[in-house]
Formats: C-alpha cells, sequence, structure tokens
C-alpha cells in the first residue's frame, strides 16, 4: 500500500527517511532552508562513525546500535546512484607526553562491543599506520572497527536521487502542524525530523554546540581520522577526499547560534598543527557552527502520536545512530 506522506526538516534524518520512505509511497518534503539545509547540524559534521570511540561517553547499547548502522551506512550509499566517500580503516587516538594520562583515562572508560577492541600503539605502530605521524606520537591507541562517510557528498547525492524519484519539495517553508495536516494539507503520516526546530511541540529539546572548520591541506597525507587527547581542548581531523580535511572539537552546551568564535578557531588550528605542521600551510574552506538537538538524557527518541511520528534528539551521535533512528520511526507506520 502506497501512503501520502510529510516529511519535516531536511537535515540528516530527513533525508534518510525521504530515501527509505520514497521507494514505496509519495513523499512531500517540508523546509525552512533550502536544498542544502547548510545550517543543519548533519552537513556541519565531520560524519564519523565511531562507536568505540562514542563508548566513552555514552551507554553501551547506543555505542553497538551505532555499531550495527555503519553496515547500513554502506546499503544506504550503495543505493544513490552518485558516489559518496565512505571508508572503514579505523581511527587513531594519540596523545603528546605531557597529556598521557588523558589518554589513559580514555583508554581504561572504553566499552567492550562484542568483539571489537581498542589496540595500544607504540611510537612504530602509530608510524605504520600513520606514516607522517612517525616520531610526533609515541603513545596511541587504535579503533580497527571504526570508520566515516563524506557528509556533504551524502547531502548533494541524496538531494539528487530524491528528485529523480519525483518527491515534492517545499523550500523556506513556515510550518504548521495540526494533528497529521502540515500547512493545511492533508498527509497519512507526518515524519517530523526537523530537530531543534520541533522545540514548541518538544520543549525538553536543548541544544549542543559543535564547530568544525574545513580545510584544505594538500601537505598532509591522512588516511583514517585522527583524534588528540588534550586536557583543554582534545580534537579530531577527519581526512575526506581531495586534501580536505574536517576539524572539530568537543560540544557545547549553548544555543548560540552565532558564527565561530575567535578563541575556538585559534584552539583548533592550533591543536591541528600540533598534530601535522603541514597544516601550517593549509587553506581555510569555512568554519562552520551548528546545534545538535538532544534530550535530558542525551538519548534518541522516537515516538507517534496519532499520525505523527517524531525522532529527533540524536546529540553527538548523528551519523553513528540516524539509520537505526529511522528504521525504527518508519517502523511505527505499521
Amino acid at each position: 500500500m502506497s501512503f501520502k506522506i510529510a516529511i519535516l526538516g531536511f537535515g540528516l534524518t530527513g533525508r534518510l527517511t525521504a530515501l527509505a520512505l520514497s521507494k514505496v509511497h509519495q513523499v512531500s518534503v517540508y523546509e525552512q532552508d533550502d536544498q542544502h539545509a547548510a545550517n543543519s547540524a548533519g552537513n556541519v559534521a565531520a560524519a564519523m562513525l565511531a562507536p568505540l570511540a562514542e563508548s566513552v561517553l555514552c551507554e553501551q547499547d547506543i555505542a553497538l546500535l551505532g555499531l550495527a548502522s555503519i553496515q547500513r551506512w554502506q546499503q544506504i550509499i550503495s543505493e544513490l546512484d552518485e558516489p559518496v566517500y565512505f571508508q572503514q580503516a579505523g581511527s587513531l587516538v594519540v596523545a603528546h607526553q605531557q597529556d598521557k594520562g588523558d589518554l589513559h583515562s580514555f583508554i581504561s572508560r572504553l566499552k567492550p562491543l562484542a568483539e571489537h577492541t581498542a589496540d595500544t600503539v607504540s611510537s612504530a605502530q602509530i608510524a605504520d599506520l600513520e606514516p607522517e605521524l612517525a616520531g610526533r606520537f609515541h603513545q596511541g591507541v587504535y579503533l580497527p572497527c571504526e570508520g566515516q562517510l563524506d557528509n556533504q557528498a551524502f547531502y548533494a547525492a541524496s538531494y539528487n536521487q530524491l528528485v529523480a524519484r519525483q518527491v515534492s519539495f517545499n523550500w523556506h517553508s513556515h510550518i504548521t502542524l495540526t494533528g497529521h495536516k502540515v500547512n493545511g494539507q492533508s498527509y497519512d503520516f507526518v515524519f517530523d525530523c526537523r530537530g531543534l526546530g520541533a522545540k514548541t511541540a518538544l520543549p525538553s529539546l536543548r541544544g549542543v554546540r559543535g564547530e568544525v572548520a574545513r580545510l584544505y591541506a594538500p601537505e598532509v597525507n591522512l588516511s583514517r581520522p585522527v583524534r588528540l587527547m588534550h586536557p583543554r581542548y582534545p580534537i579530531y581531523i577527519a581526512p575526506k577526499p581531495n586534501h580536505q580535511f574536517v576539524i572539530g572539537a568537543t560540544e557545547i552546551e549553548s544555543h548560540d547560534t552565532g558564527k565561530v568564535t575567535v578563541r575556538s578557531a585559534l584552539e583548533l588550528l592550533s591543536a591541528a598543527y600540533t598534530v601535522h605542521s603541514g597544516f601550517a600551510e593549509a587553506r581555510i574552506e569555512s568554519l562552520q557552527s551548528g546545534l545538535r538537538p538532544a534530550f535530558a538524557d542525551n538519548r534518541p527518541q522516537v515516538t507517534r502520536e496519532g499520525r505523527v511520528i517524531s525522532l529527533n534528539g540524536l546529540y553527538r551521535h548523528g551519523y553513528l545512530l540516524a539509520p537505526y533512528v529511522v528504521d525504527e520511526a518508519i517502523s511505527l507506520m505499521t
């Protein structure tokens, strides 16, 4: 049976929901921005798939769901007409000598994920994994199960795929949701994927700010995401195709939607330089900030009220959990 479905929001979960449902159903998308959704958390993110590293900060069941989502991402990307960079070559966590306590603390808080474990690595092993880091770090841990994808390529490819499927788009929409009517139009089901845009309906939502720098660094060659443990500004460096690198840090409890501050930019770029001096000559492609939607327990919520299905609160686990959360939401249609 084919349903008439509205999807509110065209960020990460909105795109995944539209991709899944448009195979069978008539789908209309409502978005307050344009097709690029440049301000959505999914567009700003580094799109790392890091269940083992994230297990330090989340419950084990969340990390295990994230581990399962890595295979779902491969399936999702394989169904797109345009290629999207995907990699599962693990991630590397390093620390300078003076910060070895932070590294040991990180290792001690890793949760077991079935047969997937973390491997402590020496200076020589770090050099084998990332030759350009040879001699820079003498201690680290390798997380072989982890991966990443190119989020901006996914945003572009998913939109083009949905256009080909004749999905209806309503850009710059001020959304009024009354029962299962969107802006007065009746639908069989409504999927609310608006993130913080749904705060009126979900007042317990809060924003968690993230800030990233996207660099073009032709002098840097890293083959997998690298995390730097540091007491003040731990960062991650995610290599993308064509010498693009996304550099980000931990989250900030804030609803501020303003641009990246000078302090944040200096800390991000300075820390990246301590990892690899080749970043000194990198070109800054963009400095972006975004708000991740989160509930008090930092766990996602999927609910159904009548014909309205809401999925929200993915916190910092957007790419890690989105396929699972979308699958759960779609299952509520039955």
